[in-house]
């Protein structure tokens, strides 16, 4: 479905080309500045999309090159036919976040078939904000707006566009179909706050293709009810990765299905590949995720499952999370590591995760501590293929073992094997009164031991443990 969604949207984009010359065009006029300030093109902007809107044949809202302020917006429909919006200019945001009245910059809402294009940028000004936003001490903190939301747009394309600088998520897309960014551009600074490049919720067919993602926070995050999402070919970095969730945190969540993350290349982040629910979450599903041919480079969590997502301390920690995560693969990635452990999959303990593949994974940490490894819990992977770390080496730890008064005869001359992790050796493993007979043709019963220091009691008829 994923490929049907991806051909289906060059075809529509192919459409907005061709047609484009046909289109009947609305120019947003420049008012003048009072002050010698930049032109505000608020009302031009309206009164032009108003028409457009209106327009019963193919109509194009345009804003030539330059320079000009906007306040928010919201550009609705429905409208009669399909609008072009072509920005070629820069759009500029007030810098005082106070100056709004409501969580959005420029509103795109209720359309069906829209194309977004021109190499222009949304600036949202945003360096002010980030320092005002307290959201990591205040719960109740208030929302800075976001540079773009799409609302309820199906049949849309937004390509070669940039949005800067944005007060909050870069883009917000919420009950959208068939929505594709295509050659577009993020640009914050690493250390902008809660600045999301791409966030999706609630909606179902939406491809972020050949898009170049810099921000402060993850470059793609996806919420409750994203479904058939194709992320190819985006670069991230810096940032937080390319992240599902974080889920579970409110009621009635819809499920996440159907995302397919290939050939992207992520740098200097702080994640890479990542699934993340909260702990003490709600209940929900998260299932048919899949991360591929995937780049990293000096990337700190390479590849990570984490169902004890917790910022802040803005949760109870003992409370396991109820957000069922199944059918998940991570196929093909390589590069470089940052920290030490590249491949960590947490699970969570009352819902263990199912269905997860693991599959030619090469990652190389080269810091003062040794190579890189993988952590996981709660978890039976299928892992084939090459595995650089060894793949969930460190699964399982046993500890508080006691085999007592054991006898009889053994089949084989291998009458007792205990093998334990290299990464996590068993622990307090007691042996006593061992009395096991082998009697065919190969010798006397033998042990097999490994990573472990038992203590060995009693009476004994084969060499336990001798090498360990």
């Amino acid at each position: 479905m994923a490929i049907k969604s991806y051909i289906g949207a060059l075809l529509l984009l192919l459409l907005s080309f061709s047609s484009t010359i046909n289109a009947q065009v609305f120019q947003v006029e420049n008012y003048s500045a009072k002050g010698g300030g930049i032109p505000d093109i608020t009302q031009s902007l309206l009164g032009a999309w108003k028409k457009a809107c209106a327009s019963t044949t193919r109509a194009k809202v345009f804003i030539a090159g330059g320079t000009f302020a906007l306040s928010e917006v919201v550009l609705e429909g429905p409208c009669k036919a399909h609008v072009e919006f072509e920005i070629r200019g820069r759009l500029q945001a007030p810098a005082d976040p106070s100056r709004f009245k409501t969580d959005g910059w420029v509103v795109f809402q209720r359309i069906d078939g829209l194309t977004v294009s021109g190499g222009g940028t949304f600036d949202g000004q945003g360096k002010i904000a980030w320092g005002q936003n307290d959201c990591d001490k205040n719960t109740n903190c208030r929302t800075l707006p976001t540079n773009l939301r799409f609302n309820f747009v199906s049949n849309a394309i937004i390509h070669n566009v940039t949005t800067l600088d944005s007060k909050n998520f870069h883009v917000n897309v919420l009950g959208a179909k068939n929505l594709t960014f295509k050659n577009f551009h993020v640009n914050a600074p690493g250390d902008s706050v809660n600045t999301d490049g791409i966030h999706i919720g609630r909606s179902l067919g939406v491809n972020i293709l050949h898009t170049n993602i810099k921000t402060g926070d993850d470059c793609v995050s996806l919420g409750d009810g994203s479904r058939q999402i194709t992320v190819r070919g985006v670069t991230c970095g810096p940032g937080h990765g390319i992240s599902v969730g974080s889920l579970g945190k409110y009621d009635n969540e819809e499920p996440v299905s159907g995302v397919f993350v290939t050939n992207c290349t992520i740098t200097g982040a702080t994640n890479g590949a990542r699934i993340k629910t909260w702990l003490a979450s709600k209940i929900g599903i998260a299932t048919d995720m899949h991360f591929q041919d995937v780049q990293m480079n000096d990337v700190a969590n390479p590849v990570l499952i984490d169902q004890g997502y917790c910022p802040f301390n803005q949760c109870q920690a003992q409370i396991p999370s109820l957000v069922k995560i199944s059918n998940v693969s991570f196929k093909r990635i390589r590069g470089t590591s940052s920290t030490k452990v590249a491949v960590k999959i947490a699970c969570s303990k009352r819902i263990p995760c199912e269905g997860v593949e693991i599959a030619d994974i090469n990652l190389v940490y080269k810091g003062p501590d040794g190579p890189a490894t993988s952590e996981c819990s709660n978890v039976r992977p299928l892992i084939s293929g090459m595995q650089n770390p060894l793949a969930c080496a460190e699964i399982v730890k046993i500890s508080d073992v006691s085999f007592r008064d054991i006898r009889g005869t053994s089949a084989t001359p291998l009458a007792e094997k205990l093998g334990c992790g290299r990464g996590v050796p068993c622990q307090k493993l007691e042996l006593a009164d061992i009395n096991l007979r082998y009697n065919g043709r190969n010798g006397a019963s033998t042990s097999q031991p490994a990573n472990m220091k038992p203590t060995i009691t009693g009476k004994s008829s084969l060499p336990i443990c001798a090498g360990s």
